[in-house]
């Protein structure tokens, strides 16, 4: 099976022909659309990634579907609704959103595969006579979003409160609502409070050790975190490292307050 790999960013590109490759799939790649657009023939699927130099992704993909029914996962950065359904609507198959994991994104790449062997007369006929390709040894089972923290006890740090088992989290003794990916990042930074905690550790442990895409989610969940506790004080940026978990001197007081 060929994939088409349309990615402009090499470190991106490189991981990515890596993961494919060890899945048995044979890749090609092109870093601008127009080059892509040129090499679409023969091609069993193709993955792209909507930020471009040349053409806009959207441009890429509405003439890639007019010249090839060829399965298109487009990729990006960007989480805005109107971005996937244009996408979507312009002919792609699936739309993945950055930073992803190298198992989600054979996932999908394995169901459109099962798909178009399920509708054999609206897909080229090598993609029904393909087989899938076997999945490698799947690794432990983790519990989706958990974190690795659902054994450990409550956590405390000043008035801030964790809760592994709940996976609730407090400050001053109210809950403060938190999405699945905001409580894991601070569970880590919880861990060891005032200790930096580099972005690809973060990274890693937090959405995926074989994650693909740029790093600035993590700037966006920080940013939320900080908005919901009240203060930006309470994560630090250590620029061009990572951030920690202090805690604010007025969040000490107010705490002493409550008390």
């Amino acid at each position: 099976m060929h994939i088409l790999i349309i990615e402009n960013d090499d470190g991106v590109a490189t991981a990515l022909e890596q993961a494919l490759g060890a899945h048995g799939y044979r890749t090609s790649r092109a870093a601008t659309g127009g080059e892509a657009v040129g090499r679409i023939h023969d091609m069993d699927l193709v993955l792209l990634d909507l930020g471009l130099p040349d053409l806009d992704g959207h441009e890429v993909c509405r003439r890639i579907r007019e010249r090839s029914c060829v399965p298109v996962i487009a990729l990006s950065g960007r989480s805005e609704e109107l971005e996937r359904v244009m996408v979507l609507h312009l002919g792609a198959d699936d739309f993945v959103l950055k930073p992803f994991s190298r198992h989600e994104l054979m996932a999908r790449i394995q169901a459109l595969f099962r798909r178009a062997r399920a509708c054999p007369g609206h897909t080229p006929a090598r993609l029904v006579a393909a087989p899938l390709v076997p999945p490698q040894a799947a690794a432990p089972a983790v519990a989706h979003g958990s974190g690795g923290h659902a054994d450990r006890p409550r956590t405390q740090t000043g008035p801030l409160h964790l809760d592994p088992r709940t996976r609730k989290v407090f400050l001053d003794r109210e809950e403060v609502r938190v999405t699945r990916k905001e409580f894991d990042l601070l569970a880590m930074l919880m861990e060891e409070p005032g200790t930096v905690m580099r972005r690809q550790a973060i990274m890693s442990q937090v959405w995926d050790e074989n994650w693909f895409g740029s790093t600035r989610t993590l700037d966006v969940h920080v940013g939320s975190l900080r908005s919901k506790l009240g203060s930006a004080d309470w994560i630090e940026t250590v620029r061009g490292v990572g951030y920690r978990l202090t805690v604010p001197a007025a969040a000490l007081v107010d705490a002493k307050a409550v008390r």
